[in-house]
């Protein structure tokens, strides 16, 4: 339970309210460190309004015990040393040394004796080896708020000199907790945090109470596998006299195959090695380890992996770890890219210590992704929160929140933690939204016809509320007939809003469905739309069974409600509704915490999903939705590569779809089972490709969203409380359109001239462009959480060229297919490359 200690301080003390009392003079002691007051160290500051005691909700989720505990290790300390940009001597003990003293009690802190030295300070982690990296993990001072880390940035270096260009920044909680903060794992020996402001803006300093570093977490960061045609392996030893255990069946791609070690007999003792010949020269930068999938014995416990060149010299190691005890895939991430053409994995340890033996089911190795084809990663930002619900905005803005705190839910609190990140600084704003009565944990979202973006439900259940972004302001709008939870929405071709089921949240019944009107800013029920006709057959019935419902709005006010049931439905908002069956999605099963994505007008991919909401297994199908006047035709297009639930997936610009993120088997808060690569696919071919994969899993309460460049940020995940699952923190991934091989930004269109701020359905604008574009197209800005984004909506539009660079472009006349709304507009060259987007307002 080492790790625990890092992660989470005891929620107790930061949530006294007898620190109240001492919240004035906290606060005078934290202005004048300078008139003599024994530094800035004050009696504690009052708990941030995050850190309330919240009512619990009867639905307040559990952790599951592998939440608890991060997945990657806390690196030994031994023989490290600290320094710092500055340090205060004089008026404290404040050195560097403290944050790696294994004491709470002992800081470092700034300068701030006589003239304080002023902000930017750093600390400097020298383990004195190289080793993988994943995230460095902040521990507050005990004493006080001041100094507390606000804005930051992450560096590593393999010297200590060289320093590339920062791995992560972001901005932290102004609270006493323990904050991890990940970046891409990579082989390091020095790792430097320097804070760029004071959470609380309460003085020109920083300090720590301790510092850690995490390991290697097995998901390596912008790799794919290596094709693995005509690889051979082999090994100390193998098991062929009781069993095929050949070394063989590690590359068979199939895992009910196993490479043992020699049992029979005499058993070969420990260590066993088996070595991959790739029969090529190739850059390696990580190996993939399958344990056996029918028992323990022989699971690899301490490893070190080597490579060759000629299958003799091998150097020193390039990994090296203990895995755990359990049947999930492992992965050595490399100190270094390798090129090589063997690799030798080594292991020294079983797991369990239940014998001399050592087995493998499968063996993959994957290599640096080439950016023109599998895309790129931008750095890890950090959020003072977990975004679990985000919404795109005009101005280059992500609209971000949680629940009553940051990194925990439940019970009816009446106000919510939210963020905004600025998408062209990074920088990451923090508000707690109390005038609203409304914690919008867990709701329905609908980005309005004027672009507002309308929250519903939640935690308190039967609120409403609107975010606008022209003011920066949120109001409260009519409350909801029924209370809800985990409800879906979109808007409708009239403008109204729609919601359906719910039962997360409030009674668990029958949540029929309402419209808000934004004339009269109230709901009128629509009892003739009862959620049960849309509902799964979830075994935990329609507390599960009717949240997240997959709605597509079309002409005339109607919706189709295209699953994660897999009878689809019409539904009519005229009078009190109606709901008829639209068919079932082909073959496909319920698919909850699956999605749908609307890529053309007409056109939806659905993806993914499982039977039940949680523990039962994910499915790696995906089907198309086609809308032809009231008939629907559904079809299995190519399968996944990888089986997902809680995915999240984004259409782009040139109607291709990327999935992020999932579990192959759904467990709430849990990473397990994490499918770190994303997917594209090509509706042109019906066929997933695999693309760079992510560093950090991004699972239940995760998001993506398309940004105004072209480009997709994907984040959050967890929101449980002290545990070692919540991911405050996302990155921005560009898509192989926009890069050239060497990883370089691809010339892109530019839309010149004026785009018209508003404008309506049916109009023809006159646009002109920096070079010929081939196409130009509507996207929806949109919001997503919980996997759901029904807001997503792409619209390829007409074009005529009429001069060099200019042309006229004409805007679909049916509400129903340019539904009203905030979008971005994008020309496309004929490569494909999109340009920067271009907000109007279509109503």
């Amino acid at each position: 339970m080492q790790s625990r200690r890092f992660l989470a301080l005891p929620r107790a003390f930061r949530r006294s309210r007898l620190l109240i009392v001492f919240g004035l003079g906290a606060l005078l002691i934290g202005f004048t460190p300078w008139l003599g007051v024994a530094s800035p160290t004050p009696t504690p500051t009052p708990a941030p309004p995050a850190e309330e005691t919240a009512q619990q909700s009867p639905h307040h989720g559990v952790a599951p015990a592998n939440a608890m505990e991060p997945t990657a290790p806390v690196l030994d300390r031994t023989g490290w040393t600290a320094a710092a940009s500055d340090e205060e001597t004089a008026g404290e003990n404040g050195r560097a040394a403290n944050v790696l003293d294994g004491d709470t009690g002992t800081l470092w802190h700034s300068k701030w004796s006589g003239t304080p030295a002023p902000l930017s300070h750093s600390v400097t982690i020298d383990m004195h080896r190289t080793a993988v990296v994943s995230a460095l993990v902040y521990t507050p001072r005990t004493n006080g708020a001041n100094g507390r880390v606000g804005e930051y940035t992450l560096s590593v270096s393999a010297d200590g000199v060289n320093w590339p260009a920062p791995v992560a920044g972001g901005t932290l909680a102004d609270d006493g907790s323990a904050k991890t903060l990940g970046f891409a794992p990579q082989g390091a020996r020095f790792v430097r945090l320097t804070a760029l402001t004071e959470a609380g803006g309460r003085g020109p300093w920083t300090s720590a109470s301790e510092i850690n570093l995490l390991g290697d977490p097995g998901t390596p960061e912008a790799t794919v596998d290596l094709a693995r045609t005509g690889w051979t392996a082999a090994a100390s030893d193998e098991e062929t006299g009781s069993e095929n255990g050949r070394a063989a069946n590690v590359l068979d791609g199939d895992t009910g195959t196993l490479w043992h070690s020699k049992w029979s007999g005499t058993p070969a003792p420990l260590p066993h090695s088996v070595t991959i010949d790739m029969h090529r020269t190739s850059a390696v930068s990580a190996l993939v380890y399958h344990p056996r999938t029918n028992g323990p014995n022989g699971r690899a416990g301490a490893y070190t992996v080597t490579t060759s060149t000629d299958g003799t010299a091998f150097g020193a190691p390039v990994a090296a770890g203990t895995w755990r005890d359990d049947d999930t895939v492992k992965t050595a991430t490399f100190t270094r890219a390798a090129n090589a053409r063997f690799v030798r994995l080594t292991v020294t340890t079983e797991a369990g210590a239940r014998g001399p033996w050592t087995s493998a089911a499968e063996i993959r190795l994957s290599g640096p992704a080439a950016p023109a084809v599998h895309g790129s990663w931008g750095r890890i930002t950090g959020f003072p929160l977990v975004p679990v619900a985000t919404a795109v905005l005009p101005g280059d803005k992500l609209l971000a929140w949680s629940a009553y705190a940051v990194d925990r839910f439940g019970g009816s609190n009446g106000y919510t933690q939210t963020a905004i990140l600025d998408l062209k600084t990074g920088k990451v704003t923090q508000r707690r939204i109390d005038n609203t009565g409304h914690d919008m944990f867990c709701p329905g979202i609908a980005m309005l016809a004027d672009g507002r973006v309308l929250v519903t439900g939640g935690s308190n259940a039967e609120k409403a509320s609107i975010y606008d972004p022209a003011t920066d302001d949120w109001s409260a709008t009519g409350s909801m007939n029924i209370p809800r939870g985990y409800q879906s929405m979109t808007l409708l071709s009239t403008g109204e809003a729609f919601v359906l089921g719910g039962s997360w949240s409030g009674p668990a019944g029958d949540k029929a469905a309402e419209v808000w009107s934004p004339d009269t800013r109230t709901w009128r029920g629509l009892p003739g739309v009862p959620a049960l006709q849309a509902s799964t057959a979830d075994p935990a019935g329609p507390y599960r069974a009717d949240n997240h419902m997959w709605l597509h709005a079309t002409s005339g006010g109607k919706v189709l409600q295209l699953g994660p049931s897999k009878q689809m439905n019409w539904i009519s908002t005229t009078g009190t509704g109606s709901i008829t069956p639209a068919g079932t999605r082909s073959d496909s099963a319920d698919a909850m915490t699956g999605n749908a994505v609307a890529y053309d007008i007409g056109k939806l991919l659905t993806l993914g999903g499982s039977p039940a909401y949680q523990n039962t297994p994910a499915t790696r199908r995906a089907y198309t939705v086609g809308i032809a006047g009231t008939q629907v035709e559904t079809a299995r297009t190519g399968d996944m590569e990888y089986a997902r639930a809680f995915a999240n997936s984004v259409v782009l610009p040139d109607g291709k779809v990327i999935v992020f993120g999932g579990q192959s088997y759904p467990v709430p808060f849990s990473d397990a089972t994490s499918v770190l690569t994303p997917e594209l696919w090509d509706p042109a071919t019906g066929a997933f490709t695999p693309l760079a994969t992510m560093a950090v899993p991004r699972n239940y309460h995760s998001v993506a969203n398309l940004l105004p460049d072209g480009r997709v940020f994907s984040g959050g995940g967890g929101l449980c409380g002290d545990c070692a699952t919540n991911h405050a923190d996302g990155a921005v991934f560009t898509p192989p359109y926009l890069l050239n091989q060497d990883g370089s930004p691809k010339p892109r269109p530019e839309i010149t001239g004026n785009v018209p701020a508003r404008t309506s359905p049916g109009a023809t604008l006159t646009l002109s462009t920096s070079t010929p574009a081939a196409s130009f197209v509507l996207m929806r800005a949109a919001a997503a959480t919980h996997s759901t984004d029904n807001d997503q909506r792409r619209v390829p539009l007409t074009s005529t060229a009429t001069g060099t660079g200019t042309y006229t472009v004409s805007i679909p006349a049916d509400p129903g297919v340019v539904l009203p709304g905030t979008y971005m507009l994008f020309a496309l060259d004929p490569q494909g490359v999109p340009s920067q987007a271009r907000f109007t307002t279509i109503s």
